[in-house]
């Protein structure tokens, strides 16, 4: 990390600690971003932006706080120290909440490539752009257009605790899209694509992005309600994130901690069908949620949840593994 970054760390840290702390962690995220968007050929934003953002939790016996600030000031930082320090004073005993220890944090951080070096410019986002659109209201049958977009960002993202461990890793990410409206009839549909990267190689080229948001655009067009009876369902990639999401969100450890997820008693038993596995890779080369390490500074693996249908792991950070008895995971958020 830089020397900025890192001196603002050690100040969080040393801040909590000199405010009564008996252990602090911290975490400080350096973001920035450019983005362009068109519509019918003219530019119609163009922006840029950079903001750093910070988050200190501290430990007081058995009671814990957590904060965040924007304003990364000395005064203000030995201030929101203090405050997170008393508001841990009078919270509740909670006897799972705790720093990860010096045997749990990552001692080596692994290598994965997630972070392009390339960054492109504002007339190439323009270009980009404009490309998709134009490849979209190209199509016949495209009567109007919602604009065409493209961005790039970076995060940097710090972590570190009052017992030892310090690490960051950088990551971006790009993306293309297109939104277009088709008409007949006098009914109007809009539909729109895009394409996702953290490397801007891997990009769908913005001219497909332009054709197949119109495509699905057109394909709205004219809908027919189909007979009732029994049929299978597919289910189109798009949705694939909110069915992935429901899933994760009845294993985290939070909800089984709390007994309120309906897996809670599901552990080595069929939870979907055969066939079907779920993994979480967080090292996954070029993944666009890949990370380093956790939240709480524990070291990560990629691990099946479900396996051939079957419940195999809970995402679980330190405070709902150790409620439950169990180890954490290195899924902490």
């Amino acid at each position: 990390m830089s020397k900025l970054e890192e001196h603002l760390i050690s100040e969080l840290l040393d801040a909590a600690i000199a405010a009564g702390a008996d252990g602090a962690d911290a975490g400080v995220a350096r973001s920035e971003g450019s983005s362009v968007s068109v519509r019918l050929g003219k530019v119609e934003a163009s922006e840029r932006a950079e903001e750093v953002d910070a988050a200190l939790r501290v430990f007081v016996g058995r009671r814990n706080a957590s904060v965040s600030t924007s304003q990364l000031d000395s005064e203000n930082i030995r201030v929101l120290a203090e405050r997170a320090v008393a508001m841990a004073k009078v919270a509740p005993e909670d006897p799972y909440v705790r720093m990860a220890s010096a045997d749990e944090i990552a001692r080596e951080i692994p290598q994965v490539e997630i972070y392009d070096e390339i960054v492109p410019s504002t007339e190439q986002l323009t270009e980009s752009a404009l490309a998709a659109e134009d490849a979209a209201v190209s199509v016949e049958g495209i009567t109007n257009s919602e604009g065409g977009s493209a961005s790039h960002g970076t995060t940097h993202v710090m972590i570190a605790t009052s017992n030892g461990f310090a690490a960051d890793y950088r990551r971006s990410s790009q993306g293309i899209s297109a939104v277009v409206i088709a008409e007949k009839d006098g009914a109007m549909e809009r539909d729109y694509d895009y394409t996702a990267a953290v490397f801007g190689e891997d990009l769908d080229p913005p001219e497909q992005v332009g054709a197949s948001a119109a495509e699905r655009t057109l394909s709205r067009l004219g809908p027919r309600k189909p007979e009732t009876g029994q049929f299978p369902v597919v289910y189109h990639q798009r949705v694939a994130g909110s069915l992935v999401g429901t899933m994760a969100g009845a294993i985290n450890g939070a909800a089984i901690a709390r007994g309120t997820s309906f897996l809670k008693d599901s552990m080595g038993e069929p939870v979907t069908s055969e066939g079907l596995t779920f993994i979480d890779d967080p090292l996954r080369p070029r993944g666009m949620a890949s990370r380093l390490f956790d939240g709480e500074g524990l070291p990560v693996e990629r691990r099946a949840m479900v396996e051939d249908g079957v419940l195999q792991s809970w995402f679980l950070d330190i405070a709902s593994a150790t409620k439950l008895g169990l180890a954490p995971t290195g899924q902490a958020a």
